[in-house]
């Protein structure tokens, strides 16, 4: 008898910060919208973080800031230590019905970010060194290039309808939708 392949569960998320890397600037929030292949929502995780000591905020993006009072706010309540909160994570991520897959848009900069932080914090990480970016597979779909894969340019019934907000959870499971509902027209075709 063969043994049941462990599924895998796709973690989508999405962080908040106050520059364009990590270590300099901080993390301010993040969240994880954690789906099966078929799109059932299994759990969620979201958690704002107190800045890392010694960084400092990068201009351009506190100006952007700036405009998204609402999204600013969100992200800067009930603050948890980082440390704390990545362990929390990590935990979090170990008790998933299955082996995570980090899925972001874009991924390189939600990736980098929640990567430093668990090795930083926990020194692993259960995603090892790979994430999944979903303009990348929009671009193997579409049969187009890159820069033209934006999400105006995909197509309408990729969507749910769904909120973008800036905070990290409302985004962590619209993105998380998105993916899956690629993913259901790709294994479909």
């Amino acid at each position: 008898m063969m043994a049941k392949e462990t599924p895998e569960i796709y973690v989508s998320t999405d962080i908040e910060a106050d520059g364009p890397i990590p270590g300099v600037y901080s993390m301010l929030s993040f969240a994880s919208a954690a789906f099966s292949k078929d799109k059932e929502l299994i759990s969620t995780f979201s958690a704002n973080l107190q800045v890392l000591q010694d960084a400092k905020e990068h201009p351009r993006t506190m100006e952007w800031w700036r405009t998204q009072p609402d999204a600013w706010e969100a992200c800067r309540k009930d603050l948890q230590d980082p440390a704390k909160a990545m362990r929390d994570y990590l935990n979090w991520l170990k008790d998933l019905p299955g082996k995570p897959v980090f899925v972001g848009y874009p991924v390189s900069f939600d990736y980098m970010f929640v990567y430093w932080y668990l090795i930083r914090f926990c020194d692993e990480s259960p995603f090892s060194h790979s994430a999944l970016d979903i303009k990348t597979f929009a671009m193997a779909m579409m049969k187009q290039d890159y820069r033209a894969c934006t999400k105006r340019n995909m197509p309408k019934n990729w969507f749910d309808d769904l909120p973008h907000t800036h905070v990290a959870l409302d985004d962590a499971i619209s993105q998380g939708a998105l993916f899956c509902n690629m993913l259901k027209e790709n294994t479909e075709a």
